[in-house]
């Protein structure tokens, strides 16, 4: 094996891979040590998150950044003049297997350009699949992308050796889509997700009859948008994204913030050097909001609302929006209001529904469950602490709001006379 040849390889394919945040990567630069275990900054090393919490590191890279499409916001695209290069089967299931018992990773997240066609495509990443899982006896954590327009054969094939499968959406949008990518669709993307999807159903239900029926893609199927390279608003974005969960049951939407690659594309917005970040991290915020606080989609944004506001968070700004549902009694309102009050999470509600069997709950109570207090007071009733929501307007509360939160972030920076004392 040339070990130059595949440093090489590694780096060039890692690097495109970053793209793709359909697993998220800490960013840490940890080296191992003489006598250390484990190694953090392998070039397409990356971490995700459980659900639980849990940090899981990943080696994420393309099997090639060839491509026959020429979209304009990849760095991919067969136009594009950049170094490219492509691994063989054997050397992926090598890489992985080597890294994995060197401790540097727990799984494989494996994506790839589409050379030749999308069959000729799928072949090789199932066939790293099945390497891994038949012949070095693997039992690690398999991402694989699900690659458009492979046939329904090798799709069900995969997913019998993924844990995951996901299919880039691309754009939020058709139109959107065609604008930068018109040898793309939607449908292209809909139909795996569908049969997948149904193909999940399918062997689940085998399995409550039959239980030695092998598992399909047992963590489900994610899709990934990038956002501000097409001019969709914030509520054409997330209810995409609630369709797409609606319809196809999906465990994750990743959104992306535009990245400019390709600085001399008229066809792209101008965005400077840096990714719509705070609108992502809004559009992240209400996709929460959907899954675990059970709004719905419309209540947060809606043609009386298409723009998420970036002062504050959706869950607040649909309060203010709202103030006639407010205060909520939470010694008495159910567990899905108490959800609905800003500064309260999961976690916090599920405390109060407890804590209240034993009586009424206090604000210094609350203030022990781990609420945001000075956020939460304004929209709720307590047995003792019951702010008259009813005296100010929306704009009022907000600053109010804002104002306590910046006073407590100055007051956390150190003073810097202090240092000279």
């Amino acid at each position: 094996m040339n070990f130059d040849r595949i440093n090489e390889k590694l780096s060039i394919l890692a690097d495109a891979a970053k793209y793709d945040v359909s697993c998220s990567s800490s960013g840490s630069k940890r080296q191992n040590t003489k006598n250390g275990l484990g190694n953090s900054h392998y070039s397409g090393i990356c971490h995700s998150f459980t659900e639980d919490g849990r940090c899981v590191s990943l080696l994420k890279i393309l099997l090639t950044n060839h491509c026959i499409y020429d979209c304009v916001f990849c760095v991919s695209r067969k136009s594009n003049d950049i170094k490219r290069a492509a691994f063989t089967v054997q050397e992926i299931v090598d890489l992985t297997i080597n890294f994995y018992k060197r401790n540097y990773i727990e799984g494989l997240f494996l994506s790839s350009g589409i050379f030749k066609n999308a069959d000729f495509t799928m072949e090789r990443l199932l066939l790293i699949a099945k390497k891994l899982r038949l012949e070095e006896n693997y039992n690690g954590y398999i991402h694989l992308k699900t690659i458009p327009g492979a046939s329904p054969e090798l799709l069900r094939e995969a997913g019998l050796y993924a844990d995951r499968m996901s299919i880039n959406l691309e754009m939020p949008t058709e139109k959107g889509l065609k604008l930068v990518a018109p040898e793309k669709s939607h449908d292209d993307v809909k139909k795996p997700l569908g049969f997948i999807n149904q193909q999940m159903t399918e062997f689940n239900t085998e399995r409550k009859l039959i239980k030695s029926t092998p598992i399909f893609v047992p963590a489900g199927q994610s899709t990934q948008m990038v956002i501000g390279a097409t001019p969709e608003n914030d509520m054409e974005i997330m209810h995409t994204a609630n369709q797409y969960y609606n319809d196809y049951n999906l465990k994750r939407v990743y959104y992306s913030g535009f990245i400019p690659i390709n600085h001399n594309d008229t066809m792209l917005p101008s965005i400077g050097t840096q990714p719509p970040l705070l609108r992502e991290n809004r559009l992240y915020q209400t996709d929460w909001l959907m899954r675990f606080y059970q709004f719905n989609v419309n209540e947060i944004l809606n043609v009386n609302n298409p723009h998420l506001d970036t002062d504050i968070d959706p869950k607040l700004s649909y309060a203010l929006r709202n103030l006639h549902l407010y205060p909520i009694d939470i010694n008495k309102a159910d567990y899905h209001l108490i959800l609905r009050i800003p500064g309260i999470g999961v976690g916090s509600a599920k405390k109060i529904i407890q804590a209240r069997k034993f009586g009424n709950i206090y604000a210094y109570q609350l203030k022990k469950f781990g609420i945001a207090f000075n956020r939460a007071r304004y929209f709720m009733k307590c047995a003792d602490d019951n702010y008259n929501i009813k005296d100010y307007l929306p704009s009022q509360i907000k600053n109010k709001i804002l104002s306590t939160s910046k006073s407590k972030y100055l007051k956390n920076i150190p003073n810097q006379l202090n240092l000279f004392d």
